[in-house]
């Protein structure tokens, strides 16, 4: 007979295993705090209406820093993205389980886009320093989801951008482990992964303040940096001449 403090002990060793989460477990229950958000429930609701209706060949998908196409860089959204059939999922304060709750609810429906473009992960940082093998399982989750909707779609996968002022700093050094680990994710066929990071920072590695003077967010000018060093590459993925 298995003595009672025997029994204890196994229990606590295995409660570690029955209490972990995928990344689509963690999406189911951490989506119901962005829906006590009155415009992120509005917002979602929204994409998900017009991905029904909605032609669609280049989708964004992100957090605050992709949503700040519709407003900072509203600009050179009309110039590269608008002609070009895109449609902008990004919304601010997501994590990569928040978007992954978003694509199983809706926002892609019957959609086929022929690239999506995926930068996700700061939050993750940011909210709570995340392990960043955590992050990560987060990010392929989202790039099985999105080929299991819609196996032609070519993910274009960006490495997560800088933060903080210094090379230094803790999150922005947790933000390069995350990189380190989804830039496997490529696979020279559905997969791309291109990192643009350095586009961003001086030869210090110092990130300008005159692009993203809080260490996160860019300005205009920054999203207009994020366009043309993105250009070359998605022009390879949508066959464009």
């Amino acid at each position: 007979m298995i003595k009672p403090l025997l029994l204890i002990a196994l229990s606590l060793a295995i409660l570690p295993i029955a209490c972990a989460q995928s990344p689509v477990e963690e999406a189911a229950d951490t989506a119901i705090d962005r829906l006590d958000i009155k415009w992120w429930k509005a917002r979602h609701e929204m994409k998900v209406k017009a991905a029904k209706n909605t032609k669609v060949d280049l989708l964004f998908i992100g957090d605050s820093i992709t949503h700040g196409w519709e407003n900072k860089g509203s600009k050179f959204w009309k110039k590269y993205y608008a002609p070009r059939n895109a449609f902008n999922i990004g919304y601010s304060g997501d994590r990569t389980q928040h978007v992954l709750w978003r694509l199983e609810n809706g926002e892609m429906a019957g959609m086929k886009p022929k690239v999506a473009v995926i930068m996700i992960g700061t939050n993750n940082t940011g909210h709570s320093m995340q392990k960043a093998e955590e992050t990560a399982s987060g990010v392929q989750a989202i790039i099985k989801h999105i080929h299991q909707n819609s196996p032609e779609t070519k993910v274009l996968l960006l490495g997560i951008f800088p933060r903080g002022s210094e090379p230094t700093h803790k999150m922005r050094l947790l933000n390069d482990e995350i990189n380190s680990i989804i830039k496997k994710s490529a696979d020279g066929e559905k997969v791309t992964y291109l990192d643009i990071s350095p586009s961003f920072l001086d030869d210090k590695g110092m990130l300008n303040e005159e692009i993203m003077p809080d260490k996160l967010h860019p300005l205009p000018h920054g999203y207009q940096i994020w366009a043309e060093a993105m250009e070359p590459v998605l022009k390879k993925l949508l066959n464009e001449k």
